[in-house]
């Protein structure tokens, strides 16, 4: 399986892979969604695959603090299927009434999981 290219999921967020030479994924990745804590940054990205196999992660600094995202999933119908996983170590929090402050999060709270499907583009 050849992963290098650009692939663009469903919101229009790209994975860029640069070399998945000896079974490693290395390349960018690149949010389109506004409301993302990586949005206007162009991150690393860094992972393994094997066959149809394929999982990275990619990681920076947040309005909020530092955060990371992490991809794994199958290559099937020309299509990457992806289930994705967040931690983000702070978020904003405000008591009512109150202005809001960033707070470190409880690791139960840090993290949120989700579903994206990348077609290749390039």
């Amino acid at each position: 399986m050849n992963w290098k290219g650009k692939w663009r999921n469903q919101y229009g967020s790209i994975v860029e892979i640069t070399d998945d030479a000896r079974n490693r994924i290395e390349g960018l990745f690149t949010t389109a969604l506004r409301d993302s804590g990586f949005f206007g940054q162009t991150v690393p990205v860094v992972g393994a695959h094997q066959g149809d196999c394929i999982s990275f992660v990619c990681g920076g600094v947040t309005p909020t603090g530092d955060s990371v995202v992490s991809y794994t999933g199958l290559f099937r119908e020309g299509k990457m299927e992806t289930l994705w996983f967040v931690a983000a170590d702070a978020a904003v929090k405000a008591e009512v009434g109150k202005p809001g402050e960033t707070r470190k999060n409880n690791w139960w709270r840090a993290m949120t999981t989700g579903a994206d499907t990348f077609e290749r583009v390039l």
